[in-house]
């Protein structure tokens, strides 16, 4: 949702499309400045929240941060934007905040590791709250982190305060990164490789989105849900799962003359049955 206006505004459009849950940009994601929050925006947030019976209402990380650059100027800026965002969303009431995981720009995944892991333990440390930091899965572009569940289980492994950091799972990005969400056969193997390693517990938060691009392109496009690569044989059948079903779906799909952010909602609802 949109925070144009005022940051209060995205609970209103929520409710105006019939959402049950949304996720936000708590500012610009495409720079690395930002406003403090003001504080009748923030009362008024909190207060529609509430009256709307809205969540959980998501927060994401803005696009700029890398937690696992190795150039130090870039990653101690990421960091310091992580633990702002953090505090912003304890300001906001949010309950959880998306973040990507960052390249290692070639420094290898031992780097990358060890910089992902200590800025998530420094920022959450600065941060006693209840915000939950939930990991994205990535979709195995060069360099990145985090496209594996095993990865996603190694930066675990590392965690401080394990109660608060879990899991979003994005559709598209697991596609993208070889695990075959296209059947319903694809979607059980998935999804007991996801418990094997990692254990339903810690899924939080669906990423819902189809693939523009094949199974293990490696590519980051999301396309709208039933017209990708996954199609709609493999959202019913992940949809339906009762690991997935009853956990928050935020679509990330294009907005085009195919279709809307309205019509992708009602499509996953008739898919849910």
């Amino acid at each position: 949702m949109s925070i144009s206006g005022t940051i209060d505004s995205a609970v209103d459009r929520a409710r105006e499309l019939t959402c049950d849950t949304f996720q936000i940009f708590t500012r610009n994601p495409r720079g690395w400045k930002y406003k403090k929050l003001k504080t009748a925006e923030v009362e008024e947030f909190r207060r529609k929240l509430v009256l709307d019976d809205l969540g959980p209402a998501v927060a994401h990380m803005p696009y700029l941060p890398n937690l696992s650059s190795p150039k130090k100027a870039i990653y101690n800026r990421s960091v310091k934007s992580l633990s702002a965002e953090l505090n912003r969303c304890d300001v906001l009431g949010l309950q959880y905040l998306v973040t990507h995981l960052g390249s290692h720009m070639g420094a290898g995944q031992d780097l990358g590791l060890e910089r992902i892991t200590g800025a998530i333990n420094g920022a959450v440390a600065e941060n006693p709250s209840d915000v939950m930091l939930l990991l994205e899965n990535t979709a195995g572009t060069r360099n990145s982190m985090g496209s594996s569940f095993e990865d996603l289980k190694r930066i675990l492994a590392r965690i401080d305060e394990r109660r608060r950091v879990a899991i979003c799972f994005d559709t598209a990005h697991a596609y993208a990164a070889g695990y075959d969400l296209n059947s319903p056969r694809g979607v059980e193997e998935t999804l007991a490789r996801f418990n094997s390693a990692l254990g339903f517990g810690i899924l939080k938060v669906i990423h819902l989105n189809d693939s523009k691009f094949g199974l293990g392109s490696g590519r980051d496009r999301h396309e709208h849900i039933g017209m990708g690569y996954i199609g709609e044989k493999g959202f019913r059948a992940f949809l339906n799962h009762e690991a997935v079903r009853n956990l928050p779906l935020i679509m990330e799909t294009p907005i085009d003359e195919r279709r809307n952010e309205v019509g992708d909602l009602k499509r996953v609802r008739e898919l849910l049955g």
